[in-house]
């Protein structure tokens, strides 16, 4: 089943990322972030929805499509220069994209959930494309509130996180009752992956955000020490944390209520792919206590706080000590 959605969202995902890639590589220089120059990931983001959301529309015209953005902004008369530069990157996809239709693409994002909706997120962790970090496109199929297909493009993920000179680009799908896989980029030799367990030292390790924003890291260390975690966190940009825990490069990752943010809801698009992996590769994915994602009723996940993601066996263990502590 969902094999056409699967090959889809495969396709608009690929095309997207390779936008991504090439906008980085024009555009992002090492001091974008301190110029707080935002041009490079708007150029992207705004392309990458385009792209997917013409593919969607066009295999499958019925589906809603949740998205991050929409072109009202990029139509004002001062952003026509960035709507000429996005116009200039879609057009080596698709030559005869007029301007029009680039907008027409973006908000065909605009719909809201319902029973049978794709969630997009086109760059999932600006902060690591602008600094030339980790960031990942991902898309989900989402049919009365359950994640049906997930697909994670992460163009500057390395294929082997412990090798320093791996090749990077990596690509994660997975089918709901048919398990997870991983890819290099523009590969079509996918090979099944899986979480690991405690009975693998090197692998006993946690993930968690590199922004303080989105993190509270001094109680993520608290908690994976509480469980057994010793060694340093892995802090990695987007939705790539998934990926990288279903193919086994960790065991946990906390995203707990940040002290600056205690109040945050979650996006849908911004875990709906990477739970979907994590869990067709054996792993755990709920709110901080214990409760499933709900993908159901708003773009807003506001039934949950905080998501805990393991390999399983962790998963109790790590609720547990959540909720000895006050967040």
């Amino acid at each position: 089943m969902y094999q056409k959605e699967l090959q889809t969202a495969i396709n608009a995902v690929t095309k997207a990322a390779d936008l991504c890639v090439r906008v980085r590589a024009n555009m992002v220089n090492p001091d974008a972030l301190e110029k707080q120059d935002r041009s490079p990931v708007t150029i992207a983001d705004f392309g990458a929805q385009a792209i997917i959301c013409e593919i969607l529309r066009r295999e499958f015209p019925g589906d809603a499509i949740v998205g991050e953005e929409d072109s009202a902004d990029l139509q004002q008369p001062g952003n026509a220069a960035t709507l000429i530069q996005i116009g200039n990157y879609i057009q080596q996809i698709y030559p005869d994209a007029t301007e029009d239709d680039i907008c027409d693409w973006i908000d065909a994002g605009a719909d809201n959930v319902a029973g049978r909706y794709w969630t997009v997120d086109p760059i999932d962790g600006t902060k690591g494309f602008l600094r030339n970090d980790q960031y990942a496109v991902a898309l989900a199929l989402v049919e009365d509130g359950d994640v049906k297909v997930g697909v994670l493009g992460c163009p500057a993920l390395a294929l082997n996180l412990d090798d320093p000179n791996s090749a990077t680009g990596v690509i994660f799908t997975a089918v709901r009752g048919e398990g997870a896989k991983m890819a290099a980029l523009h590969s079509d030799d996918f090979s099944p992956v899986r979480v690991v367990g405690e009975d693998n030292p090197d692998k006993l390790r946690f993930l968690e955000s590199v922004e303080a924003a989105h993190a509270n890291h001094a109680l993520n260390h608290a908690i994976a020490r509480a469980v057994g975690i010793t060694k340093p966190s892995l802090r990695l940009d987007s939705q790539v944390k998934y990926g990288a825990l279903a193919r086994g490069d960790a065991v946990l990752y906390l995203r707990l209520p940040s002290e600056r943010t205690p109040n945050y809801a979650e996006n849908i698009w911004d875990h709906a792919a990477g739970a979907l992996i994590v869990e067709e590769a054996g792993g755990k994915v709920t709110d901080m206590y214990g409760k499933p994602l709900d993908f159901s009723t708003d773009y807003k996940m506001r039934n949950n706080r905080g998501v805990i993601v393991s390999n399983g066996s962790l998963h109790q263990a790590v609720l547990n000590e959540i909720a000895k502590v006050a967040v």
